[in-house]
């Protein structure tokens, strides 16, 4: 009996952390299969350093190609002031709890319009056939409509009607022009979700007792849902970063508060302060869309339940 037999059975790995003498199953990995493992380490290793070193490259390249530029001392004054970054940073701040707000608030009205939307869309049967086409016209024309118009048209043409008792609220107004736009881009995303569950699902459902509206509540839309995830969650940052638009009618978020500070100084570094703050705030929603996204997918791979 070798030394190897005779251990405990409790596997090791050697410094590159490829397995070595016998795993928890009693299986003792081949030469080969150790060589490979190592092999397949010091790739990973060589590609992560050439990846850092070309990224270090290029941006020393960048650098040095924007700090010699003539016109480069102009442009640190009047775009990367650090007095007016200073002086804009607790304000831009202040304004975006606004912005944050807004994406909370439409992005719920987005999605329970958008819903609504796409369920009268999916509907079966000539009687729904008005509803059907009105959800349609709603879709087309808001989605080909953009949405610095329909913001004008909301914020400053609504107040001008003078109508007893709606709003003229600059940030209401806006607000509605937001949800106005992305539910009909939601409302897409949710039709392609129902439509994507084979009507097998719905004749089970029907077949097990279940009427038309019990098998959309309870069998189609929560697949629906599951499976549009990913595109709902970059409709949400996209609504994030379009909330910022709502300063056209005088609300004081994060842009308008930049705008007031370089209105005053004729110095462009707010807005940097500004777009840095949105960017901030975006990266950490991106990034779970993408681990969202990269989930489902290996459920997918390996035939989990989507």
């Amino acid at each position: 009996m070798t030394s190897v037999e005779t251990e405990s059975g409790h596997g090791g790995a050697d410094g590159d952390g490829v397995p070595s003498g016998r795993d928890h199953d009693g299986y003792t990995p081949s030469a080969r299969r150790i060589e490979r493992e190592r092999h397949r380490r010091a790739r990973a290793r060589r590609a992560t350093a050439i990846a850092a070193l070309s990224t270090l490259v290029t941006g020393v390249v960048l650098y040095l190609v924007v700090v010699h530029a003539p016109g480069w001392p102009r442009t640190k004054e009047t775009f990367f002031s650090a007095r007016y970054a200073r002086e804009a940073f607790p304000k831009v701040l202040e304004g975006l709890w606004l912005n944050v707000r807004l994406l909370l608030i439409c992005g719920a009205a987005v999605l329970v319009l958008g819903m609504l939307i796409a369920v009268a869309r999916t509907l079966r049967g000539p009687v729904f056939f008005p509803l059907r086409a009105l959800a349609a016209a709603y879709t087309d024309f808001f989605r080909g409509l953009p949405l610095i118009i329909n913001l004008m048209i909301v914020v400053l043409g609504v107040p001008a009607l003078r109508l007893q008792g709606v709003t003229v609220d600059p940030v209401l107004l806006g607000g509605t022009a937001l949800t106005l736009t992305y539910s009909a881009y939601v409302a897409e995303v949710f039709r392609a979700g129902i439509e994507s569950v084979h009507p097998s699902q719905r004749a089970a459902a029907r077949s097990l007792g279940l009427t038309n509206r019990q098998a959309l509540r309870h069998v189609v839309l929560p697949q629906a849902v599951r499976r549009q995830v990913p595109p709902l969650l970059n409709d949400l940052v996209s609504l994030q970063k379009d909330t910022g638009l709502v300063s056209i009618g005088g609300a004081i978020d994060a842009v308008r508060a930049a705008d007031i500070i370089v209105g005053r100084s004729l110095n462009y570094t707010p807005y940097i302060v500004a777009g840095l703050v949105f960017v901030a705030l975006t990266i950490p929603m991106t990034r779970f869309t993408d681990w969202v996204t990269a989930r489902m997918d290996r459920r997918r791979a390996q035939g989990g339940a989507l």
